[in-house]
C-alpha cells in the first residue's frame, strides 16, 4: 500500500470545500434586475416595448421617465405597477395602478410627460431641432413612489431615443420666390407625394410634423409666415397674404422630386383657415385637405393687409387668471363674409379633425358650417369628420404630451392660452387621428 502524505490530503479537502462553497453561492444568487426598451432608438410615432425582468414576485415598483426639453426644462412621468409571479413587469400587458396614468397604456410614460414640480409656468413641449432626438431616461424604482418625493432605490435604468427624422431623410432649407420654409424628402429619387404643412399664429418655422411625414414616405414642406427672421417686417406683424401661400404650393408643385398632381395641404389652428383659403383658389389644385381644430375664416387676416398680432381683437375672452381663448373670435357668425374661405369652391376631399374640448377655437361650429356649405353645393361626399371627446386644441403626432394651458406671450403683459384637452383621451385622439391621417393621405396622394 502506498502512503499518501497528510498535508497533501488536507490541501485536496480544502479545495473541495472551496468549490462546494462556490456552488452554494451561485445557486443562491439572484440575477440583477434588468429594464429593457425595444427598440431603444425609434421614430416618435412608433410604439416601443418597456419591460422589467429578474424582479421578486408581486413586488410594488414604479416606472419613471424623465427628459429635458431643448430649453433645459425637466419633463417627467411615472406609473405604479406590481410584478407578476415570474418577476416581470410589461407595460404592454400590465395595468398602472397609479401615477401619471391608469390602466394598460404601453406609451403612457411618453404622452404622460409633464413639467417637473417647480418648473416654469405654462410650458409646452415642441421640438425645435428635428435632427437630434429626445433622450428619455427610464428607470425602475422599488415601491410605489412619485417623482416629487425624490428618488427611491433605483433597481435598473435604460435610455430611449425618440426621433422625428428616420435615417436617410433629407432636410432642405428653402428661400425661394419669397417663401421661407423647410422641405423634407424621403430617401430615394422620387418623385414623392407631398404635403404643404401650415401651423398656427404662434409663429416661427415648425418642422417636426413635416419631418415625421417624410419618415413615413411623404415629402413635406413646412413654411413660416409670421415671426421668422427671414420674413419681411416686424416679427409681430403678419406681412404676407394669400399670394405667399399660393407661391409655397407652387414651390412644391415645381420641384423635380415631387408628384405635381399628388400634393395635399394640412393646417392646424389658424393654419386651417390658411389651408382652406389656399385650397379653394381656382389656380390651386390640391389632391386633399386636412384641417385640425381651426376656423374657416378670420378677423385678423385680410388679404395683403399688415396686421399686428399683439393687438386685442374684439372677441377675445380673457379671464382673471390671464388665460386667453379665441372661441368667440373664431365662431363663423363673427367672420365678415369676405374673410371666410369659399368652401363651396372646394374640389378635393377634406378631413376635418376636432377635439370636443378645444378651448382655443370654435372647431365644432366651424366643422358644422363647412359641412352645411358642402352639402348645399352638392359636395357632401368630400367631407369627413373625426371628432374626439375630451381632446383639446393641439392634436399633434402620437405620444406627444398635451399642454392644457401654455404661455402665449410675455409682452406687454404675461398671457396664457387655454388649449384644452385631458391627458388620456387627448393621447388616444392623437394616436387614432395620426393613423387616419396617413390612411387619408395614402388614399388620395398615392396614385
Amino acid at each position: 500500500m502506498r502512503m499518501v502524505p497528510f498535508m497533501h490530503i488536507h490541501r485536496r479537502l480544502a479545495c473541495l470545500h472551496h468549490a462546494a462553497g462556490a456552488v452554494r453561492w451561485l445557486s443562491s444568487c439572484r440575477q440583477a434586475p434588468l429594464l429593457t426598451v425595444a427598440p431603444a432608438r425609434a421614430i416618435i410615432d412608433e410604439q416601443i416595448s418597456i419591460k422589467g425582468h429578474f424582479l421578486p414576485s408581486y413586488l410594488p415598483v414604479t416606472v419613471c421617465a424623465q427628459m429635458h426639453s431643448e430649453e433645459g426644462d425637466l419633463w417627467e412621468a411615472f406609473a405604479h405597477y406590481q410584478t407578476k409571479a415570474d418577476g416581470t413587469v410589461n407595460l404592454a400587458r400590465d395595468h398602472s395602478l397609479g401615477g401619471s396614468y391608469l390602466g394598460c397604456e404601453p406609451m403612457g410614460l411618453f404622452w404622460g410627460l409633464q413639467p417637473a414640480h417647480g418648473s416654469r409656468e405654462g410650458l409646452r413641449l415642441r421640438k425645435r431641432n428635428v435632427e437630434m432626438p429626445y433622450v428619455v431616461h427610464i428607470s425602475l424604482l422599488e415601491g410605489h413612489v412619485s417623482t416629487s418625493e425624490g428618488q427611491s432605490s433605483e433597481l435598473a435604468a435604460v435610455t430611449a431615443e425618440r426621433w422625428y427624422m428616420a435615417p436617410g431623410i433629407r432636410r432642405i432649407e428653402i428661400r425661394q420666390n419669397g417663401v421661407v420654409g423647410t422641405l423634407f424628402l424621403p430617401p430615394g429619387p422620387g418623385p414623392f407625394p407631398a404635403m404643404l404643412d401650415l401651423w398656427g399664429m404662434t409663429g416661427g418655422l415648425i418642422e417636426y410634423r413635416s419631418a415625421l411625414f417624410a419618415s413615413r414616405g411623404f415629402a413635406s414642406f413646412s413654411i413660416a409666415y409670421l415671426g421668422h427672421k427671414d420674413l419681411p417686417g416686424s416679427a409681430k406683424t403678419l406681412n404676407v397674404g394669400l399670394s405667399y401661400f399660393k407661391a409655397a404650393f407652387n414651390v412644391l408643385k415645381d420641384h423635380p422630386q415631387i408628384c405635381a398632381d399628388s400634393i395635399g395641404i394640412i393646417g392646424l389652428s389658424f393654419g386651417c383657415y390658411l389651408a382652406m383659403q389656399t385650397a379653394t383658389q381656382p389656380d390651386v389644385k390640391p389632391a386633399c385637405l386636412i384641417c385640425v381644430n381651426g376656423p374657416m375664416g378670420t378677423n385678423i387676416y385680410m388679404g395683403e393687409t399688415r396686421v399686428t398680432v399683439d393687438e386685442k381683437p374684439k372677441y377675445w375672452n380673457l379671464d382673471g387668471r390671464g388665460y386667453v381663448t379665441f372661441k368667440d373670435l373664431s365662431l363663423p357668425k363673427n367672420f365678415a363674409p369676405q374673410n371666410k374661405a369659399k368652401m363651396e369652391n372646394l374640389d378635393c376631399p377634406l378631413l376635418f379633425i376636432l377635439g370636443e374640448d378645444d378651448q382655443s377655437s370654435a372647431s365644432v361650429e366651424n366643422a358644422d358650417e363647412i359641412e352645411e356649405i358642402l352639402k348645399a353645393a352638392g359636395k357632401s361626399q368630400l367631407f369627413t369628420r373625426l371628432s374626439y371627446p375630451a381632446a383639446g386644441h393641439l392634436i399633434e403626432p402620437p405620444y406627444s404630451p398635451n399642454s392644457r394651458i401654455a404661455l402665449w406671450r410675455v409682452q406687454p403683459q404675461k398671457l396664457f392660452i387655454l388649449w384644452g384637452g385631458h391627458l388620456a383621451p387627448h393621447a388616444a385622439a392623437q394616436e387614432d387621428s395620426w393613423k387616419k391621417i396617413q390612411d387619408f393621405m395614402n388614399t388620395h396622394l398615392r396614385r
